[in-house]
């Protein structure tokens, strides 16, 4: 075993800074207007995804199973957004692009948590809609109020502990090198580059987290749509295969607004430019959580119906107060 090896086990020689430098979008022209539209994603995500835990909340014909997993996506979606956009914002509008190593570390820990929640909880509504459609008569036996709430319990325990490993081993890094972090937020992969010990255990979770928390998601989801497609094939009426059909589409395309740009940027490797790949990936994490409850809201009927009458009865209960 090397000398340097040797430190890192005993860890005689880490080598902590006290500040990081985030370099992010330094190095991209025009990013003023860029930050205008991160503030208004931002206020979107903010207002989309509270009304949607207010409906859900307020309304007792939303307590079931499939909203408890749509109250636990706002949840997220808006905890994903408050962990990055007001922290990039500070970073790069006001020049503020020194953070110190423990809220670095902070930094890294919440934002990953809430980004794999969104996965697990895209993974979850995927689970509900293949029971609704596949085992429909059997539907509320297996998902109830009680077993949805038990498994978004032990996603956010599964993604707390998953993010914490590589956090822990973060702590093991020694920086006496760079610390100038060429990404948008205390990004892990950037961030352990920069160490000059062994970061082997780091390099495995960075290879290993993205197969589990959005890869084997992604495959789940997949395979959940593959039975739902067997199933509608076999429902005699058109117009009973197209209701149920319905019942996804929502689901569907929050999927597809979470996946694809991760997807493409993967896919492109590294032949995307890295002010493209920041852009992208910054996008990528920031635009699901201000579409996600705009989707729910048009295109869910029982949510549509909910916002209806809530309107209703604000409605009339202007209309009685006035007269």
């Amino acid at each position: 075993m090397s000398p340097l090896n040797s430190a890192y086990f005993i860890n005689t020689s880490i080598v902590q800074p006290d500040f990081f430098v985030i370099s992010g979008f330094a190095g991209i022209p025009h990013t003023k207007y860029y930050y205008v539209f991160l503030c208004f994603v931002y206020a979107v995500s903010v207002l989309g995804n509270s009304f949607v835990m207010f409906m859900i909340y307020t309304d007792h014909c939303l307590h079931s199973p499939k909203y408890i997993v749509v109250f636990n996506l706002a949840v997220s979606d808006l905890c994903v957004s408050t962990a990055l956009v007001p922290t990039m914002i500070d970073t790069f509008l006001f020049k503020s692009q020194l953070i110190s190593f423990e809220a670095c570390l902070t930094n890294m820990f919440f934002v990953f948590w809430f980004l794999i929640m969104q996965s697990f909880t895209l993974t979850v509504l995927s689970y509900d809609r293949c029971v609704a459609i596949c085992l429909p008569l059997r539907y509320n036996e297996i998902v109830t109020n009680k077993s949805m709430s038990v498994i978004t319990t032990i996603t956010w325990i599964i993604a707390a502990l998953a993010i914490l490993v590589a956090v822990i081993f973060m702590n093991r890094l020694s920086f006496c090198k760079s610390t100038v972090i060429n990404s948008y937020f205390c990004d892990h992969g950037p961030t352990f580059r920069l160490a000059c010990n062994d970061n082997t255990p780091n390099y495995v979770i960075s290879h290993s987290h993205p197969v589990l928390i959005f890869w084997l998601p992604l495959l789940f989801i997949t395979g959940t749509y593959i039975c739902i497609a067997r199933a509608l094939l076999k429902i005699a009426g058109a117009s009973e295969r197209l209701k149920a059909m319905k019942t996804c589409t929502a689901h569907l395309i929050l999927v597809s607004v979470f996946y694809f740009p991760i997807c493409i940027t993967y896919a492109m490797g590294a032949t995307i430019h890295q002010n493209a790949r920041i852009i992208n990936t910054s996008l990528a994490t920031v635009l699901p959580s201000m579409l996600n409850p705009i989707i729910y809201s048009l295109k869910t009927e029982e949510f549509t119906e909910s916002i209806k009458k809530f309107y209703r009865r604000k409605k009339i209960h202007i209309t009685g107060r006035n007269t």
